[in-house]
């Protein structure tokens, strides 16, 4: 089952506009983008004052539990300019970062990466990046 995810009209916005310059160029990540996108056409749109406190938007720090390996790890999601993952900055182009956008504190989610597919559940918001 698939759960809904939830996001801001500015992220949906900001998002589609990356995906449209992705998708022109052409690169290695083309697929990637055809699943975000797929993500963000079944997304429900609310406004930033409706967005529930526990959703996982830009600029979020969530912490994940890796359901396959045990262990739990920490990424601010934020737009591929401000990537930095030895800083724990995730690119939400990255296919981690696709999967994450959305979903809220106890929700599971699986996406497929190079390696495999990746399993997650959201234990915690630990805030929003300045």
């Amino acid at each position: 089952m698939t759960l809904p995810i939830q996001i801001t009209a500015s992220d949906l916005r900001k998002l589609r506009e990356l995906i449209r310059v992705g998708t022109l160029q052409q690169g290695p990540d083309l697929e990637n983008l055809k699943r975000l996108e797929a993500e963000l056409e079944r997304a429900s749109v609310v406004s930033e004052d409706e967005l529930p406190d526990d959703v996982i938007t830009m600029n979020s720090t969530a912490e994940l539990e890796n359901l396959d390996r045990g262990g739990c790890l920490s990424y601010t999601l934020v737009y591929p300019e401000m990537a930095d993952i030895d800083e724990g900055r995730i690119s939400v182009l990255a296919p981690l970062g696709m999967a994450m956008i959305g979903y809220r504190v106890g929700d599971e989610f699986e996406w497929p990466t190079p390696g495999g597919t990746i399993r997650f559940r959201v234990r915690r918001l630990l805030g929003a990046a300045e």
